[in-house]
């Protein structure tokens, strides 16, 4: 199967600092024997406000840049730790226009395809060090979220799992209760007006991942919403015992 792991930074900087035990024990789960990886990870930007000693997440755009520029580049260096001797890794810093410009959009499926034929491993992440209008678009991308929509749809993924630090969908139970919503057959906007609130490291919501659930399963790509935290989270999110599971809506092309 080929996978697309969209991690979120309330996973792998849950404090503002890169939790490497926590991304070691996830990338043991992987079985590299068998399947394709591809990761979406977030954490860049929280890990230069670490590095740089900054309490809080910059509004500014010139010192969000600084973050990430500084930030990438530890993200990349734990990927490397934890990836040793097991695979090599390879970085790709995407915009918006390698996604909607056709010429790029074809480069990037052919990059990513030779990469996977390579046995690497890809690490993608949003090039908001540079690009000024990636920052400004954040919101939209949520967090990555959307991003990892759109990754799995280019590379026709089988599953596309997005890890946080809740355990999924909640939809209310009652007056003062919630229910986890195993299942999500159709996106309607009443679910979607649930959603309130991001974490505070990151720039998403679950409105964010609903929405990448909807494009992805919508080009055939089996989604999950799950707890990154679960010590077997890929093999219980695949075999739909835990999290929120959204049906492909049609089957991908291969």
């Amino acid at each position: 199967m080929r996978i697309v792991i969209k991690i979120g930074s309330s996973v792998i900087a849950p404090k503002g600092r890169i939790d490497t035990n926590q991304l070691r024990n996830l990338v043991d789960q992987f079985d590299l024997s068998r399947h394709e990886y591809l990761i979406v990870s977030s954490g860049a930007v929280a890990s230069g406000m670490s590095r740089l000693s900054l309490g809080e997440r910059p509004t500014g755009v010139p010192l969000m840049q600084a973050c990430a520029a500084v930030g990438q580049s530890l993200l990349m260096h734990t990927y490397e730790q934890v990836f040793f001797g097991k695979k090599t890794v390879a970085q790709l810093l995407l915009s918006n226009d390698d996604f909607t410009s056709p010429v790029r959009y074809k480069n990037l499926q052919n990059a990513l395809q030779r990469l996977l034929k390579l046995g690497v491993v890809p690490i993608v992440n949003e090039n908001d060090s540079v690009s000024v209008g990636e920052i400004e678009l954040l919101a939209a991308f949520g967090d990555n979220d959307q991003l990892s929509a759109l990754l799995a749809t280019a590379v026709q993924a089988d599953w596309l799992l997005m890890l946080t630090n809740v355990d999924g969908f909640y939809v209310p139970d009652g007056s003062k209760t919630r229910r986890l919503l195993r299942t999500v057959q159709k996106l309607t906007p009443e679910m979607e007006a649930l959603c309130n609130g991001r974490s505070d490291l990151g720039t998403g919501g679950m409105r964010s991942k609903l929405r990448a659930a909807k494009l992805a399963s919508e080009n055939g790509v089996h989604v999950a919403i799950v707890n990154g935290g679960d010590p077997q989270v890929l093999s219980k999110a695949i075999a739909r015992k835990i999290g929120t599971y959204f049906p492909p809506r049609r089957k991908a092309v291969k």
